[in-house]
């Protein structure tokens, strides 16, 4: 584990009051799954910066008044040499429509109605914790991209 190659991404929570935005991942790592907006942090970027520039990327929205970091997750594939460390964001707030990207196709959800089936393996284990208002850090690791071998996850007070 120790020779992996970490790459640093975002995902960003975009709620509002009982929903929660998401969108449907139309290419790339994570093609035809559910999931927050977000991506790899480019040189020179914070990861607070990157979070509010894929957001607007992807789904068109402008987020208000910054981000705060919820999450922090590590992600290990078997027979991968890379490592996703992941910061999870909420967004303090936003402005405008969700629109259609090249990438991402953002829909709202009632929280009740969030389609873990058609997600990622883990977001089933910290999205409760994140849209309740909690924070965690979680390691999560993966034969493939379906079965989840093993997994840590806390609750933290800050970061």
């Amino acid at each position: 584990m120790a020779n992996l190659t970490r790459k640093l991404l975002t995902l960003a929570l975009i709620k509002d009051g009982q929903r929660v935005l998401l969108g449907y991942k139309k290419r790339g790592f994570g093609e035809g799954k559910w999931n927050m907006f977000g991506g790899k942090v480019e040189k020179g970027e914070t990861p607070e910066y990157a979070a509010i520039r894929e957001v607007k990327e992807e789904s068109g929205l402008e987020v208000i008044g910054g981000v705060e970091q919820i999450g922090d997750l590590e992600f290990t594939f078997d027979g991968e040499d890379f490592l996703m460390h992941v910061l999870v964001f909420q967004a303090r707030g936003f402005s405008g429509t969700p629109a259609e990207s090249e990438e991402m196709r953002p829909q709202w959800y009632q929280i009740e109605d969030i389609p873990y089936s058609k997600m990622w393996k883990d977001d089933e284990f910290w999205y409760p914790i994140a849209l309740r208002g909690g924070k965690f850090k979680g390691k999560f690791h993966f034969q493939g991209h379906e079965v989840i071998l093993n997994h840590t996850l806390e609750e933290v007070e800050h970061f």
